[in-house]
């Protein structure tokens, strides 16, 4: 039978998801620096941050395992790619108004996963399931014929994010030592378009006034706290409340979008959007009824 939600873990978890759901309003500060830089320096200085914390915390032999398991190291570069591809395209949505587009790619994402469950793990789908990926499809579609574009923004999002996260369940490490795994993978490519640039006169790292250099130093370390938090979280709550959880971030998102920036929301998304909401209302249904039968 189902128990109450642990209080430390519902803290941790709104804690997660509302900077999730905030970044954002945190990004849109950037919006006069390229979005490859703000990826460089997020990657950066997050690969610092995460490293002092395995430090303080004595963690660095989690890492060391990893290293010592070449297959498990090509999944973290894999995911590495996936996220970091989902945050540039994210940075890209925010600086050019596009933060509805990304609030409906974040409610998209747990569909998604369902599809990679059928399509991968080859699990099987329940009809409230898939009642919830045909109303997926049928908002897709709707997106395509009603406003005459394939809403890439948001099937790119959904779909690296939903990727990333299959990656990252075959890997046995923790959220914090995989953060600094994949900001490891990400160096390479940052450190070398810094050089590109450079080439041209553009510094990357460092390069702007105090305001903007703390705003980007900041990104690394917004970065790992709610990753913390999300961490902590799992460990007390049960996946159906994680679930639930989950949709705070693309609904601040699309509040943000709306009230504070502006954006357009026109009616034939907005029937997207509704649809999109009524997959994740049965999607939700149903994970909650799996729930209490198996407890």
């Amino acid at each position: 039978m189902a128990t109450a939600p642990n209080p430390a873990g519902l803290a941790y978890g709104l804690i997660a998801y509302c900077i999730w759901g905030f970044f954002p309003l945190y990004f849109h500060q950037l919006a006069h620096v390229s979005p490859m830089d703000i990826l460089s320096n997020r990657a950066a200085w997050a690969f610092v941050f995460v490293g002092l914390l395995l430090t303080l915390r004595g963690r660095w032999h989690q890492v060391r395992a990893v290293f010592l398991t070449p297959r498990h190291l090509a999944s973290l570069a894999l995911a590495a790619l996936l996220v970091g591809s989902n945050w540039l395209v994210f940075l890209w949505a925010v600086a050019n108004q596009q933060v509805v587009a990304s609030s409906l790619g974040y409610f998209l994402t747990p569909l998604v996963n369902v599809l990679l469950g059928l399509l991968v793990l080859k699990e099987r789908l329940n009809r409230l399931e898939w009642i919830a990926v045909a109303l997926a499809v049928v908002a897709i579609g709707n997106e395509i014929i009603a406003l005459g574009s394939l809403p890439w923004v948001s099937l790119f999002l959904a779909a690296t994010f939903g990727t990333y996260g299959l990656v990252r369940k075959q890997v046995p490490v923790d959220a914090i030592s995989g953060l600094w795994l994949e900001t490891l993978a990400m160096l390479p490519v940052c450190l070398l378009y810094a050089l590109w640039m450079a080439q041209s006169g553009h510094a990357v790292f460092a390069g702007g006034d105090l305001s903007t250099n703390a705003l980007l130093a900041g990104a690394g370390v917004l970065t790992a706290l709610p990753l913390m938090a999300f961490a902590a979280a799992t460990q007390r709550l049960d996946l159906a409340t994680v679930g639930m959880l989950m949709y705070i971030n693309p609904t601040l998102q699309f509040v943000t979008a709306i009230w504070v920036f502006g954006e357009p929301l026109q009616t034939a998304r907005l029937f997207s959007f509704a649809l999109i909401w009524c997959g994740l209302f049965v999607f939700s249904w149903s994970a909650w009824r799996k729930y209490r039968a198996a407890g």
